[in-house]
């Protein structure tokens, strides 16, 4: 008998830790996944041995998983207590003073931003990278997690279009962080509400980097379970400070079926592999239209199936195909994402079974490999 990884952690989130009300599997708590034949392996990880949730959490999860795969499942769970970390020291060295420490103190160690940091990426503009982005914070909001959105496109920023919050300004709080919008279920923060939305951002390489390290370092980004960065087109200086200051647990590529987006997904997923990001998958935006007045008929515009082929190529997973629909447009330009503005449309459908499949796939990168660590690249 096959069993599936996706199985299994589908079946393993209906073990609920009852003190945090929430699954073992969103709660990263299971880790070091393997299955077989027949058999099923993990380490599922604990605060605490002697709590009444630990003496029976091995019982529970063999119980589900041979209730919901197979009776005559073979299941081993191993305890470890292993304390979580709370993520590496993000301090970056020439920025904001110390706030009159004495020297030679060691830097505090500061939380990690969120549970999971998956970056939104494409090779090149125009694919709907932005939209995909929006909608996957808002369909992992409607799921229930607590996320945030920073929109790392600073010379082209248009979170704050799509959010209908293009003329708010984030506040600054008691400790100078930077306070996150919030609409949506989702708090924001994007270079839109802090300059001129009229005039361009005309900046060197510094400042773009200096942005972003401010937005990821200085923010009040409260507790989060995902962060969605929605990051530039391209593999440029965004794309290399992002991954030297927060550890990403993965990305998702975005393109169009035409053979010219996909030349540049493909070295999207080379840059993210080349520095130890794990792709969580592909999603493939414009894939067809359908008119109005002939739902059964489907026109491929750009080609069809490139991004699912490419990613079967690259051995990443598809997160599905987002039609051409006009409905997309004006949600965006109305600031509600079309998964809230017009859930039963085929777009909207489409994007929320796309933020399931990402959240899937985040379960089963915890659960397979060890955390990310942020890139130390020597020589710039």
């Amino acid at each position: 008998m096959s069993v599936s990884r996706e199985h299994v952690l589908q079946a393993l989130k209906k073990v609920t830790h009852p003190e945090k009300e929430k699954n073992i599997v969103r709660l990263n708590m299971v880790k070091d996944l393997t299955t077989e034949d027949g058999a099923v392996s993990f380490t599922l990880i604990v605060e605490r041995p002697d709590t009444a949730f630990a003496k029976q959490a091995q019982a529970a999860c063999t119980q589900v998983l041979r209730e919901e795969i197979d009776p005559d499942l073979e299941v081993d769970v191993e305890l470890d207590n292993e304390m979580i970390s709370l993520g590496d020291d993000v301090g970056v060295s020439g920025g904001s003073g110390d706030g009159g420490g004495g020297g030679g103190q060691q830097k505090q160690q500061r939380p990690q931003l969120a549970e999971n940091m998956v970056a939104v990426a494409s090779g090149k503009g125009g694919v709907g990278k932005s939209t995909v982005a929006a909608n996957l914070a808002v369909g992992l909001a409607e799921q229930g997690y607590s996320v945030g959105l920073l929109d790392s496109d600073i010379y082209g920023p248009s979170i704050p279009t799509m959010f209908g919050v293009e003329n708010k300004k984030p506040r600054v709080n008691q400790n100078k962080q930077i306070v996150p919008l919030e609409a949506h279920g989702v708090r924001l923060l994007s270079m839109g509400f802090l300059v001129d939305q009229e005039k361009a951002v005309i900046w060197r390489g510094p400042m773009v980097t200096n942005a972003l390290r401010q937005f990821l370092n200085d923010a009040a980004w409260g507790e989060l379970e995902y962060l969605i960065l929605d990051l530039p087109p391209g593999t440029g200086d965004a794309q290399l400070t992002i991954v030297q200051t927060v550890p990403l647990t993965g990305a998702v590529i975005v393109s169009t079926p035409q053979d010219v987006a996909l030349a540049d997904a493909r070295k999207g997923v080379k840059m993210f592999e080349k520095v130890d990001v794990p792709v969580l998958g592909m999603v493939e935006n414009m894939s067809y239209f359908t008119p109005p007045d002939l739902p059964d008929r489907k026109y491929y515009l750009f080609g069809r199936g490139g991004a699912k082929r490419l990613a079967q190529e690259m051995d990443v997973s598809f997160l599905g195909e987002v039609p051409i629909e006009q409905r997309v447009r004006e949600s965006s330009d109305d600031g509600t994402p079309i998964v809230l503005d017009a859930p039963e449309s085929a777009s909207a459908e489409a994007l929320a079974q796309m933020a399931e499949r990402t959240d899937e796939q985040v379960a089963i990168r915890n659960a397979d490999q060890s955390a990310t660590q942020k890139v130390e690249i020597l020589y710039e």
